[in-house]
């Protein structure tokens, strides 16, 4: 009795379901990132990258005195975890800003700016009484891109 294949929709199944692995979750750590805490400064799942709450600790461990400093390294902190999943701030999609003080709205909304281009992402900036330490700003970015055009680069 010679062999007979099921449908060709189960054959497709079957293939698509080799690639399925390399679909899941993966952890995003930057080179040279020292991780603070039990959590991953981004988890990378289909082509959504979901990068964590980050602040404007500079790589020595300081804060910056001046807001808008803060504000600059809070977003470069974030730019060097997209960068390292092939990612950058257009491909950002929604973003979450908390803020402890926040009558520095228009400070922070001023520097943002200058790092999410147009159509710039959906977002939350919410006032809160504070942060872990002494951190006046943490930004969460949830970015997107087409997995093949990911996978390219």
């Amino acid at each position: 009795m010679p062999l007979r294949l099921p449908s060709p929709v189960f054959g497709l199944v079957l293939l698509l379901s080799l690639f399925a692995p390399a679909q899941g979750k993966k952890a995003v750590v930057p080179a040279g990132v020292q991780v603070a805490g039990p959590y991953s400064p981004a988890i990378l799942a289909g082509g959504t990258l979901y990068v964590a709450g980050q602040v404007g600790r500079t790589p020595d461990g300081k804060y910056p005195e001046k807001f808008e400093d803060e504000v600059a390294q809070t977003l470069e902190n974030v730019g060097k975890i997209l960068k390292s999943a092939n990612y950058d701030f257009s491909d950002a999609v929604a973003v979450q800003v908390f803020l402890t003080d926040i009558n520095t709205f228009q400070a922070m909304n001023s520097v943002y700016m200058k790092y999410f281009p147009e159509p710039r992402p959906a977002r939350t900036t919410v006032g809160i009484k504070e942060l872990v330490g002494p951190a006046r700003i943490e930004i969460t970015v949830t970015a997107w891109k087409n997995i093949e055009t990911a996978q390219k680069k």
